[in-house]
């Protein structure tokens, strides 16, 4: 029987290149997200603490509000609202235009 874990079917988006292994720069971890600012969930494989499941890869949100080291982020899914408590190691700002 397969595994049916948390991680299942996401090798692709939890590796990184071989030049890119390791931390990554500190900028976008102390980037500082107000409410209602527009971010895309990117999954840091070099973090696991404060990572959403891999399905929200690449997804667009807006800032809720931060709690803890966490930010509050909400993305419509299906026909649903999501709240999500995303790490800013996972998050980007959306670049607009």
């Amino acid at each position: 029987m397969r595994s049916r874990g948390f991680r299942k079917k996401s090798r692709g988006v939890l590796t990184k290149k071989p030049r890119q292994r390791g931390l990554q720069p500190l900028g976008r971890l102390l980037h500082k997200y107000g409410d209602g600012e527009k971010v895309v969930v990117k999954l840091d494989p070099s973090t696991h603490k404060g990572m959403p499941h891999a399905r929200y890869h690449g997804r667009v949100g807006i800032v809720e509000e931060r709690r803890g080291r966490a930010y509050v982020i909400r993305i419509d899914e299906g026909g649903k609202t999501r709240e999500l408590m995303i790490r800013p190691e996972h998050l980007t700002p959306l670049k607009e235009g």
